[in-house]
């Protein structure tokens, strides 16, 4: 079956760029200032990026990272590996464990087939619509909370900081600080969480992996006003993102997230 070589494939690389990385200690590394928007990178991404640009590409095949110069040969190719050597590269530095290694493909700008990859806490989440969703090698669907029942959702640590989420303390969720946006996407799939979302841009590296992943666990991965994002686009970043059951979505996007003051 040619989707699961695509999630073996995944799994592969996955399992090659923990190893390009664990030479480097988490909490102890040096970094430096990306020229652009001044992020911090780290060797062990670049690392991790050489390894993975190795091993996942083949001919005919685009190519799309946080650390390697884009070339705009991938809008014309059906086939695109969208990666994230380490997304949450601030907790990476920090000694948080709560970064990832994502890898998302693409089909004619759809996210097909995704794996995540936490290398601390040794939680991988793996899959595709025709494979289904792994998580640590079981099956595992989206969550969907009852009725009355708080949503846990996952949020981005530094917008809690910035207060950001101070308008979504009233009762309905419960609401839990979490590093790399790929790793709260990865959990959401794998129904340990209910959703999460955020206000704020996010490039394609950051979300392609973890929408293949939730849309295969029965879940809904789109824009604050309901639209599907589309990929590999020229700017490949969106301005907000929302993933969560369908349940949960539909509420998020027609009440919630519009009426929050």
């Amino acid at each position: 079956m040619a989707r699961a070589d695509d999630v073996e494939r995944i799994r592969e690389g996955l399992v090659a760029a923990a190893e390009a990385i664990r030479p480097y200690t988490p909490g102890d590394v040096a970094f430096e200032r990306k020229e652009e928007r001044g992020d911090p990178v780290t060797a062990a991404a670049q690392a991790a990026d050489v390894v993975l640009r190795e091993l996942l590409p083949e001919p005919g095949e685009g190519w799309l990272s946080e650390e390697s110069v884009d070339n705009p040969s991938r809008l014309g190719l059906a086939r695109v590996w969208v990666v994230d050597p380490i997304d949450g590269t601030r907790e990476f530095i920090e000694g948080v464990p709560e970064w990832c290694i994502s890898i998302g493909l693409l089909e004619d700008g759809v996210p097909v087939a995704g794996g995540i990859f936490n290398p601390v806490t040794d939680e991988l989440v793996v899959g595709s619509a025709e494979t289904g969703v792994t998580y640590n090698g079981a099956p595992a669907r989206v969550s969907e909370p009852t009725d009355g029942a708080p949503v846990t959702v996952l949020a981005s640590r530094s917008e809690i900081r910035r207060g950001e989420w101070n308008r979504f303390e009233d009762g309905r969720f419960l609401v839990k600080p979490c590093g790399s946006v790929a790793y709260k996407l990865a959990l959401v799939a794998a129904g340990q969480a209910d959703a999460t979302w955020t206000l704020v841009p996010k490039s394609e590296w950051d979300v392609a992996a973890g929408t293949a992943l939730v849309r295969a666990a029965g879940g809904v991965a789109c824009l604050v006003n309901g639209e599907e994002p589309r990929f590999n686009k020229a700017e490949p970043r969106f301005p907000n993102f929302v993933a969560a059951g369908p349940t949960v979505s539909r509420a998020l996007v027609d009440d919630w997230l519009r009426t929050a003051p």
